[in-house]
């Protein structure tokens, strides 16, 4: 995973306008309304995420409909897993030794 991924979604308003778009398409105007900013402000970050490839565009007459492409997110929940896996690795050895002790701490209060 390339870490203009992470730098493109790190931003503030990015993120927000992708929150937006997880819900389906929008036009550049309903993301102004969501996000608060300028339209001039929506459309560079809009840029940055289609140049991200987070972001596609297609034409609806006068206006332009923006949704989100799913390949940049797969990436990164591929990317996401691998560390998953590690942090589930060392959580399932962690439970194993806690079950281990507190049995033998069961076993010696029973023990006369």
């Amino acid at each position: 995973m390339h870490v203009d991924v992470l730098q493109t979604l790190a931003d503030p308003t990015r993120f927000r306008i992708v929150e937006v778009l997880r819900g389906g398409e929008r036009a550049v105007n309903d993301l102004v309304e969501q996000v608060a900013i300028h339209q001039s402000g929506v459309s560079r970050h809009l840029r940055i995420l289609t140049e991200a490839g987070f972001v596609q565009v297609r034409p609806d007459g006068p206006k332009r409909i923006y949704s989100l492409r799913p390949e940049p997110f797969r990436e990164l929940d591929a990317w996401i897993t691998q560390y998953r896996r590690l942090w589930e690795a060392r959580l399932d050895r962690f439970a194993e030794e806690l079950d281990r002790r507190q049995h033998a701490r069961k076993r010696k209060e029973t023990e006369p």
